[in-house]
């Protein structure tokens, strides 16, 4: 059994794992709670220092405050599995987080103010305001509404001869409210024609190139 954790340790940190020593604030689980649950899921691995050594975990308290991470901090509220590992007489706690059905996730942070995260590579990420508009419209019974106006229609002529293009950009080169550009780019999100690519330099736009050429062509 031990074989298995050891393995999991090798992987390091990556998109569905993260290691943490101890827990001392709940605010803070909550944040990579809801970027697994934003994301493709993930398990915590408590009582594992970042270099991967084992430290274990020194009370029944890391459950408790993960629950409070999950209900209390997190909302929606996110659903976890727990499994315990007895390891080197140590006792490392993994936290398993699925895929959210309820995008998008919301971390409290210690301000009081509400916000999402994703993941991307071992790293937890605020998501931008055209991922949330996305999420929002993908589980709303009204689906979404094209126009297929000159404004789209410059976003897609201006992808197809440049790699990406940022939310502000595009409103300067469209000349549109905040509120309109971000309308648009999240409709394009999802439908899947654009995807949404987010680094610590920032977030941008680019073509989805696995989408059908035809589909691109209604907006020439």
């Amino acid at each position: 059994m031990s074989r298995y954790l050891y393995k999991l340790i090798e992987q390091g940190e990556h998109e569905q794992q993260d290691f943490k020593f101890c827990i001392n604030d709940s605010k803070k689980i909550a944040k990579s709670l809801v970027a697994f649950a934003n994301t493709n899921g993930g398990r915590l691995l408590i009582g594992v220092k970042d270099n991967g050594k084992i430290a274990g975990i020194s009370s029944d308290e890391e459950f408790y405050m993960i629950e409070s991470a999950a209900k209390i901090f997190s909302k929606p509220a996110i659903t976890f599995t727990t499994r315990q590992w007895q390891v080197e007489g140590k006792t490392v706690l993994e936290i398993g987080i699925e895929p959210g059905s309820e995008k998008p996730y919301f971390a409290k942070d210690e301000n009081g103010k509400w916000l999402a995260y994703i993941r991307i590579g071992d790293e937890n990420f605020l998501a931008h305001r055209i991922q949330i508009e996305a999420w929002k419209k993908q589980s709303s019974p009204n689906g979404v509404c094209f126009s297929y106006s000159d404004d789209e229609r410059l976003l897609i002529e201006y992808l197809q001869n440049n790699d990406s293009i940022s939310f502000s950009k595009y409103m300067r080169l469209a000349q549109l409210s905040r509120k309109k550009a971000g309308d648009i780019l999240s409709n394009f999100v999802v439908i899947d024609v654009l995807k949404i690519k987010t680094s610590n330099e920032g977030t941008t736009f680019t073509l989805n190139h696995d989408v059908d050429k035809s589909e691109l062509d209604k907006f020439r």
